[in-house]
């Protein structure tokens, strides 16, 4: 599902009312006082009721006669869109969040990348070489460093050629863009550079084992610097 525009006030009081609700400010089960939210945000009932809409498309509230508006069970909550976790980390890391990214990465990235090292074309090779540069010359530029990080799990997804794979973009890169803030965010840390470059290595050599290989062993590199960053954080 597409992510929705933040901008404005129907952006703020989406993006208000979700994090309440998954902090657990507002908890599962409750329903909505729709009048004392108007009044809170200062919105029209109409730019409410829209705001909410959002919120019922990714499983969040629902709405009944009698009942009202009223938050869903999480079980029902659409886990894997982007705005979702998005959400998640908005008051800061969540490092359950960040653990649970790192096993879907697992499963999802070795495989793609064997898969990518049997049709990625030329095209696929130089948006990866791009990403390698780009990440080359970051040179200790956090936004640079996540940008170009995210570039590059963007095109291996892509390079694998399968519709539902590169959808999986939407998944992880809120969640790796959190992952890069953390371990960008402070230092030192090691050059990201020669763990991708592992990965680009093998496909350009067509070689699936190798492609697999690597990108677990980027993945475990992720895993410890991510470690770091949070006994970085642990001791100040």
């Amino acid at each position: 599902m597409a992510q929705y525009a933040r901008r404005g006030v129907h952006g703020q009081t989406v993006e208000a009312i979700a994090r309440r609700i998954l902090t657990g400010e507002i908890p599962a089960g409750a329903t909505l006082n729709i009048v004392a939210l108007q009044e809170e945000f200062d919105v029209s009932l109409t730019a409410l009721r829209e705001a909410l809409k959002v919120l019922s498309a990714k499983g969040i509230v629902d709405a009944r006669q009698k009942r009202g508006t009223f938050v869903r069970p999480r079980a029902d909550w659409n886990l894997l869109d982007g705005d979702v976790i998005r959400w998640q980390f908005a008051e800061g890391t969540d490092q359950r969040l960040l653990d649970q990214l790192h096993e879907v990465r697992a499963i999802i990235e070795p495989a793609a990348a064997r898969l990518a090292a049997t049709r990625a074309t030329e095209d696929d090779l130089t948006a990866l070489d791009r990403a390698l540069a780009e990440m080359a010359q970051a040179n200790g530029d956090p936004a640079a460093a996540i940008a170009a990080d995210l570039a590059f799990h963007r095109a291996l997804l892509t390079a694998t050629h399968n519709e539902l794979l590169e959808r999986m973009e939407v998944v992880m890169e809120t969640g790796l863009a959190e992952r890069d803030r953390l371990v960008h965010g402070g230092s030192p840390h090691d050059d990201p550079v020669p763990s991708h470059r592992a990965v680009v290595d093998a496909l350009r050599d067509r070689d699936e084992t190798a492609a697999e290989t690597a990108m677990r062993q980027l993945l475990d590199k992720a895993v410890r610097d991510v470690e770091k960053a949070r006994g970085r954080r642990g001791s100040q």
